[in-house]
């Protein structure tokens, strides 16, 4: 179960860290303004749904750190530079594997970040 006090603290920095309002907030995830209201005061817990838009909005939030407090914020992102110049030549194909080719492979670590390398 999560903190809510705790929970509406780290959400209040990140939108101070972007420098949006609960309402540009709101819109920039998709869902209701009166939803964020209802959060921020504590009335309502956020649902999964609204997690997850959190955090496929705003890659710079690890999920870990929005419902547990845990890791950092703004987490450090992996530039598309550095992937395309560290992406393995897996997705080159292969002479024994002949009409399979890899289109993505995503590392996943054990603080809860991950890379991402497509082709």
């Amino acid at each position: 179960m999560i903190n809510s006090e705790d929970f509406t603290n780290r959400l209040k920095k990140l939108m101070e860290h972007h420098q949006l309002s609960a309402s540009t907030f709101a819109d920039k995830v998709g869902v209701q303004r009166s939803s964020i209201s209802h959060i921020l005061s504590g009335r309502n817990k956020p649902s999964l749904d609204f997690i997850l838009k959190v955090t496929s909005e705003f890659k710079d939030v690890d999920i870990h750190w929005l419902l547990k407090g845990k890791g950092v914020f703004p987490k450090v992102a992996v530039s598309k530079e550095n992937t395309t110049s560290s992406t393995p030549s897996l997705f080159n194909g292969n002479s024994e594997n002949v009409g399979k080719k890899i289109q993505r492979i995503v590392v996943f670590y054990s603080d809860g970040t991950f890379d991402e390398y497509q082709k």
